[in-house]
């Protein structure tokens, strides 16, 4: 693929990235002890969790329906009973309130680096903006699935991930 025809592309994914898919990130960017009610929930919230976004939502549903996604019923329910039991919803989407910074914005880190992109992520980064907000990148993959909670949806993956990002600097 050409590079304006990947540009095209990356524009118009990033095109649907707009209030519906961040409408979480722009919630929880107020402050997010308004969350409070979902949080005390048995109902508000997993439904709070499982509606992130259209693909986990569609993965999750796949998991319900039977298909192998990597995720089991059980994990599913596991996740959502951890953060429910700990009350630790709230404080998880403090990192939206909390971080400030343009969503887009190159950030000049200047630490070693590694980005993997997963294909159902709400966005993924192309390589070239990646190398300006990261100027010591050390590691760069898309991986061929996996979303926004890849670590939690494509575990074995994501080690990999981690191993191979970070195996140069043993």
């Amino acid at each position: 693929m050409r590079t304006e025809q990947k540009v095209a592309v990356i524009i118009g994914a990033s095109q649907g990235i707009g209030a519906d898919a961040l409408a979480y990130a722009q919630e929880m960017s107020n402050p997010p002890q308004t969350l409070y009610g979902i949080e005390d929930s048995a109902v508000g919230l997993p439904a709070w969790m499982l509606d992130h976004d259209a693909r986990s939502y569609a993965l999750i549903a796949r998991v319900f329906a039977g298909q192998p996604e990597g995720l089991t019923r059980d994990d599913i329910l596991d996740n959502v009973t951890l953060y429910w039991l700990t009350t630790t919803a709230v404080s998880s989407a403090r990192l939206y309130w909390e971080s400030k910074l343009a969503f887009f914005a190159p950030k000049g880190v200047a630490i070693p680096v590694a980005v993997s992109t997963f294909p159902d992520e709400i966005y993924t980064a192309p390589r070239s903006w990646t190398e300006k907000a990261y100027p010591k990148l050390i590691h760069y993959n898309r991986l061929p699935k996996g979303g926004h909670f890849a670590a939690w949806e494509q575990p074995e993956l994501f080690a990999t991930e981690i191993r191979a990002a970070f195996k140069s600097l043993r």
